[in-house]
């Protein structure tokens, strides 16, 4: 019997309408961002393995694929196994995010690249995830980047081109969930939790639509984190808006809750203000997963799922890691698998790709100059044999994205004289 074969799991082959449809929303994506002043950079896929672990990519880390060093023999493999270093195997890894490397980009290109830049990537990262449906071990992210603004400027810029990206994808609905972690730090602390403990509790509080109130006061618990007052807490905190701080932030700031640092909430209300046409939504708990986060923090919402379409924030502490000097920088990302799989994947119009059917006999010059001629005008052409089951291969074409048919005859003298028909969809 012969054995299956498939890809291997967590990744995917794309039949050719399937393809089509991600390279249609791709070119949708890559002109929006580009209306909007942002430039496209392409990185390798590898990056070195010290780079990848150094502390930059949070919990992704653990999900990185290593590339063994060139040459190894087995007592290297040995000696890795009794120090308990295996990663000291590789040399190099697959990029698990396109943050890190746009980071080490930066600071090998600065000279060339100005004052403030607006950074494009759209390209495959790999992780060694569980697969899942909306998550894979190879998948494509569609990055834009403000890296040397320091002002709200960057945040604008980055939520107004993502929205023009979803609106030109014909997604509706979506809205944007924003927090700061500032706001996080000042819940802690009046939470008492310790300063060692803080991301531990992050990653905790994360979880919350996951395990519910009660289980995230359990797992602070099972930490050493002191919980009199987190469940009352999290339970108002469910109901946080804008009006927190009253009328103003003079007098009536007074009726803030005592965990919220005020001035980040202002800087947040700032923000919506200055995106009108955009459903900012204020979540107290959002964290993003991601440790080299120091400011503002999104995500994209769909009332339809249960998990975000992308996210992203600013990451002021990252390319100093490289440069020695700290330099602002901001991002955001598009989920594209995740807006494929909810958009269905509809490609390019059909109207333009045309079909000539013609039999088996036919002359190949005669044939390839009738399609010479319809690609010279701007169309998309395929030759196809006359079957017996000519049904079946009009709906082939049809679901490959073709709109239009026409027979190829004896008396067809050139391109003008044939007759396209409609295809069936």
């Amino acid at each position: 019997m012969a054995t299956q074969v498939t890809p291997p799991r967590g990744m995917r082959d794309f039949l050719p309408a399937e393809k089509a449809g991600r390279e249609h929303a791709l070119g949708v994506i890559r002109r929006s961002f580009a209306a909007h002043g942002f430039d496209e950079i392409e990185t390798p896929v590898m990056e070195d393995s010290a780079r990848l672990h150094s502390g930059l990519g949070g919990d992704n880390e653990k999900l990185g694929f290593a590339v063994l060093k060139r040459g190894l023999a087995p007592a290297d493999a040995l000696a890795a196994a009794e120090s308990g270093d295996l990663l000291g195997l590789a040399d190099l890894g697959l990029r698990f995010d396109l943050t890190v490397p746009l980071a080490r980009f930066y600071a090998t290109h600065r000279a060339a690249l100005p004052t403030v830049f607006r950074a494009i990537q759209i390209a495959p990262v790999w992780r060694a995830e569980r697969p899942q449906k909306g998550r894979y071990r190879q998948f494509v992210q569609c990055d834009i980047d403000i890296i040397g603004e320091a002002g709200p400027l960057a945040e604008i810029e980055l939520i107004t081109a993502t929205m023009a990206a979803l609106d030109a994808l014909g997604l509706t609905g979506c809205s944007v969930r924003i927090n700061d972690r500032r706001i996080l730090t000042a819940l802690l602390a009046y939470w008492q939790v310790p300063a060692d403990l803080f991301e531990r509790a992050l990653i905790t509080i994360d979880k919350l639509d996951k395990i519910g109130v009660d289980g995230v006061v359990t797992e602070l618990d099972s930490l050493g984190i002191p919980t009199d007052g987190i469940a009352e807490t999290l339970r108002s905190i469910a109901s946080a808006g804008w009006d927190l701080l009253g009328s103003a932030t003079g007098p009536d700031a007074s009726a803030a809750p005592a965990w919220l640092d005020r001035a980040a909430y202002a800087d947040l209300l700032a923000l919506r203000d200055a995106l009108p046409g955009a459903d900012l939504v204020f979540d107290p708990t959002l964290v993003r997963g991601m440790g080299y986060y120091t400011g503002t923090i999104f995500e994209i919402a769909h009332p339809d799922l249960g998990y975000s379409l992308g996210g992203g924030g600013r990451y002021d502490g990252m390319i100093g890691r490289f440069l020695g000097v700290d330099v602002p920088a901001c991002g955001f990302s598009i989920g594209f698998e995740r807006i494929v799989d909810l958009l269905g994947g509809t490609g390019a119009s059909a109207e333009n790709a045309v079909v000539l059917i013609h039999e088996k006999d036919a002359a190949p010059g005669r044939l390839v100059a009738l399609k010479t001629a319809l690609v010279a005008e701007g169309l998309r052409v395929r030759l196809e044999h006359r079957t017996k089951n000519l049904k079946a291969l009009l709906g082939r074409a049809a679901e490959a994205g073709y709109g239009r048919y026409a027979f190829v005859t004896d008396e067809t003298a050139d391109a003008a004289g044939l007759d396209f028909r409609p295809l069936a969809g």
